[in-house]
């Protein structure tokens, strides 16, 4: 619905004449116009999601924060004493809440191509 609304503002606003431009509006094409005018209605209708987002940001910034701080050395530690990540699987969540990250097994580690090998097509 909203693109059909779209397209007819833009049918509009190029075939209609203003009655009077403005000092803005001269020297702007028709599409010129139109594109403005579809810009600035996405951005009156993007406004209040763009609020909404500000307040979620001001109410989980300081919890974010805080985990920033708290698991900040933690993470540093931790990509200082892995050297290869290509050698571990990606993190999985057991069942009880645990998160794991499994080495790769030799085998595995066959298997995966090196970057600089060519692909056969």
């Amino acid at each position: 619905m909203k693109q059909i609304a779209v397209a007819l503002c833009l049918v509009i606003s190029a075939t209609s004449v203003p009655a009077q431009e403005t000092e803005e509006d001269r020297g702007l094409s028709l599409m010129e116009r139109g594109a403005q005018m579809l810009m600035e209605g996405l951005m009156r209708e993007m406004e209040p999601a763009m609020e909404g987002l500000q307040d979620m940001a001001e109410e989980f910034g300081p919890a974010l924060r805080d985990f920033t701080a708290q698991m900040g050395p933690a993470l540093r530690d931790l990509l200082e004493e892995v050297e290869d990540w290509s050698v571990y699987h990606p993190p999985e969540i057991l069942e009880n809440g645990d998160i794991i990250i499994r080495r790769k097994t030799p085998q595995e580690l066959k298997v995966e191509p090196t970057p600089d090998a060519q692909i056969d097509i």
